[in-house]
């Protein structure tokens, strides 16, 4: 089993930066692909960026695409989001979740679903 605790989550104004980051215990993440998800309230749960196990595929959705960066460091087990520039419309809870692919390739899975282990969020506001 894998846990999956972030941090970093907070209130800043609108242009601000947080960087969230997403420990790992239990296993390593080696062999885990692991994204960053947000869900704002009355909205679904989306996919925002994805690493994939090895570091060198990376998924970013159009509306973060250049100002949000994700990065891993698996030997500290921790995959991070670099978020810049934030706006209002980027509010919401962030979780970071992993999915182990031993045999499917170095990819980033896109459907939530697939997702089998969750951290339980961080809250991030932006004000105007």
């Amino acid at each position: 089993q894998v846990q999956l605790v972030e941090s970093g989550g907070g209130s800043v104004q609108a242009g601000g930066s947080l960087r969230l980051s997403c420990v790992a215990s239990g296993r390593t993440l080696s062999r885990y692909a692991v994204s960053w998800f947000r869900q704002a309230p009355g909205k679904e749960r989306e996919l925002v960026a994805g690493i994939s196990w090895s570091g060198t595929k990376t998924y970013y959705a159009d509306s973060v695409r250049g100002q949000f960066t994700i990065s891993r460091d698996n030997a500290r087990n921790t995959v991070y989001l670099q978020m810049s520039s934030l706006k209002p419309e980027d509010a919401g809870i962030y979780y970071c979740a992993a999915r182990y692919l031993p045999f499917s390739g170095d990819s980033v899975p896109l459907e939530v679903t697939t997702y089998a282990y969750w951290g339980q969020g961080t809250q991030v506001t932006v004000s105007s």
